[in-house]
This record gives C-alpha cells, structure tokens and sequence, in this order.
C-alpha cells in the first residue's frame, strides 16, 4: 500500500516548519514516460458500445480471483494514465511545511492554519494548504477538497463539531488552469507528460504526505472531495492513491463520475470537454482522438471507480445539473458496482442525486458526512438519506457481462 514506507519518516521541527524526509515513497502512480510502452491508436481498438469489461484482461482472459484483479487494476491504471490523463512524478524526497499562521476559531473548539509546503527541485512547487483542527486528542478523521482557495468549505463549523479536521489546498499553485500555461509543477517536472488534472491530482497526493505525519490525523480515515473539475481531480486522485478511505466526487460530470458513452440530455461530451478553446489541456493529447469515436475507449468512466474498490466511493451530483451528465453518471455507478461487489464492498459503493444545480451546497457537505459516518463509523445517517437510489431506474443495463464466480 502507498505510503507504508512512511513508518520511517524521520520529523524535524525548526520552529513553525516541518520538514518531512520520505525516503524511499513511491510515486502514487507515476511512470516516467520514457519507459511507457505505446498503446494501440484510436482506429486500432475494437469498437465497444457497452461499457467494456472491467474484468477482461489484457490477454484475453477474466478475472477470477482477487490477485488476478491486482493485476487488472495496473492494466487499468496503465491504459487511464497513457490515453486520458498522462503520467505523473514520483513523491519528492523531501516535502518541507511552513506554518504562515495559526488561529483558535469557534469560540475556542478549533485550531486553524495556513501551511505552505515546498517541494520538488529546489523546492519550486509550493501549495497553500489550509487545515482546521477540532480541539482534542484525536486522531481525527479528515476531509480534504481541492479547491482555487483555501478555509471554503460553507459548513466547516458544522463539520468540525462531528469530530472531523477539515482541509483544502489550491490547486492551482501547482497549475493555473489556463490553456498553453505551463505551471510550477510541470516546469519543475518537464520530463513527465502529465496533463493539467493529473497533476492537481498529484499535489494532492502530497498534501496527504503532509497529513498523515500529524498525530492529530487518524490515518485509515481520510475522504477526499473537489467540485466540478475538482471533482475529477478527487475521482483520479482516488483511483491511483490507496491512502484515500472515501473518494467523494461531486458534480464532476464529463471526466468525471459520468459516462462517455451514455450521455443525457444536453450533458457535455468527449468532443466538447476537449475541445482546443476550451480543456483540452485537462488531458492528454491523446485522449483528443477519441472525439466522436467513444466506443473506441478501451475503458470509460466506471473503471477509474473501480480502482477504487475496495475503499469507498459516492459520487454527489444534483438532478438539474445536465451538463454534468446525471444520466451517465448513474450508468458509470451501475458499471462500477461488480468490481466492489466482487472485491466484498458493495456497501461502500454510494451514489446521491439532489434537485438543483452545479454547486457543492449544504446539502452535499451533510451528504459527504452522513456517508463517512457510516463507512468510517457504521453509523445509520439521522438524516434517513439513502445511498443507492437511482435516479433513472427504467434505464437500459448499459452492459451484457457478469460478475466473475471464482474470488
């Protein structure tokens, strides 16, 4: 598991900094692209206009125990990685965390800092990272959002009074989110083809390397949630960094918790996400070609929440928000959930639909942890939500193959 080398971390505190020396922590997923063996073209791969087998290897044969899935999940990771997202640098060494400030906050039941960590070559890759601390022994389990800001979460207070420490980081200290931008993190690491999503999935994964040297944090439980193209970088993050407990991607839509063969009603669409003026530097070049020609994907949206499993996963989205594909995203659910039944998760599997629109409201915020709640704690949510009701329950199975027998 990622992160297990950590036991030998040594700490040094110089005042209000931490320097953290990760000896031998491999990167949650990255390859350097020089030893990235090529993948058939787009005009090469079969056409498949289901949801393709995530139990199909690549030889041919199916998946029929969990050490065949093990293998099938670094199939998976391999073919995301080259068509859609690119590949990312291992862990820097050395991640150094700067404490700017330090407050008590809620009449005296929390700490809140602002911590800035330097990392990578000559340490030019800095991310603010904001963190509220419930007042307490601990440890305390954590839900952190990538966001453009930090301390933005509406119901911090709210959140922090259920026993947990909230924490956010701006994602784009490590890239601006412009098009022909070239940000700290790709400057600093020009050997790596890793696209715009990729890395703020990446600096992510470095916070958590910050996190999980705080005795305040209980290890075993960190969520990790973003909204809207944050909701693809918690999804992604998820998949490849086993640390994550509970990946919780809202309102993510295209790129995201939705289908790219299954769209609904005025939902956005391979071709439009990546298209030139708009986010094509979201992803890889590659995954450009597939424009037009998505059922020529070897994969779609429900084998990245696979890689999931067996942690757990709930994807939040609200019924109004057709853009972001609500349709597909129920049908990427329904293609995920074998993998989680197969590995004994299925009950760690969650989907919720709200009326309204693209927000990360409230009501999303209380669903988040009513859902940690129960997968963390095993506690039934007060609120009576349900966590497995399909908001187009008359759709079509997007899908003709089964859960493997053998396990």
């Amino acid at each position: 598991m990622i992160g297990q080398s950590c036991n030998r971390i040594m700490n040094q505190r110089w005042g209000l900094v931490l320097i953290l020396l990760l000896p031998g922590m491999l990167g949650c997923a990255g390859t350097n692209p020089s030893g990235v063996v090529d993948m058939p073209g787009v005009d090469e791969l079969a056409d498949v206009k289901e949801l393709p087998d995530p139990f199909l290897m690549d030889n041919g044969t199916r998946v029929k125990t969990r050490a065949d899935w093990d293998r099938r999940r670094e199939e998976i990771k391999a073919m995301m990685l080259y068509y859609q997202y690119g590949h990312m640098p291992p862990a820097p060494k050395i991640i150094i965390a700067k404490e700017l400030s330090s407050e008590s906050v809620y009449d005296g039941g929390a700490t809140k800092k602002h911590v800035l960590l330097s990392m990578g070559p000559e340490g030019r890759v800095k991310i603010n990272v904001g963190i509220i601390i419930p007042k307490g022994k601990g440890p305390f389990p954590v839900i952190l959002k990538n966001d453009r800001r930090i301390f933005n979460v509406p119901i911090a207070e709210e959140i922090i009074k259920c026993g947990y420490i909230v924490a956010d980081y701006v994602r784009t200290d490590l890239d601006p989110d412009r098009k022909d931008a070239v940000g700290s993190a790709q400057a600093a690491y020009p050997d790596y083809d890793w696209a715009t999503l990729a890395v703020w999935a990446w600096g992510g994964m470095r916070v958590i390397d910050y996190l999980v040297m705080l005795d305040v944090v209980d290890k075993g439980k960190i969520a990790f949630t973003g909204h809207s193209r944050g909701g693809k970088t918690a999804l992604l993050a998820g998949a490849l960094d086993e640390r994550i407990a509970l990946v919780v991607p809202n309102g993510s839509g295209c790129g995201g918790a939705g289908c790219y063969r299954f769209e609904g009603k005025k939902s956005e669409s391979l071709e439009r996400i990546t298209a030139p003026e708009r986010f094509a530097y979201w992803f890889h070049p590659r995954f450009r070609d597939f424009a037009y020609k998505e059922t020529k994907l070897p994969f779609d949206q429900h084998f990245l929440k696979a890689l999931v499993a067996p942690r757990a996963l709930i994807s939040i989205d609200a019924l109004g928000d057709l853009w972001a594909n609500p349709y597909g995203t129920q049908q990427s659910h329904r293609g995920a959930r074998p993998v989680f039944e197969f590995l004994g998760a299925g009950d760690k599997l969650g989907i919720y639909f709200r009326t309204g629109g693209h927000a990360q409201n409230e009501d999303d915020w209380r669903t988040l942890v009513d859902f940690a709640d129960k997968v963390f704690f095993g506690k039934t949510p007060a609120s009576g939500k349900r966590f497995d009701k399909l908001p187009f329950p008359d759709a079509p199975r997007p899908f003709s193959w089964s859960v493997p027998k053998g396990n």
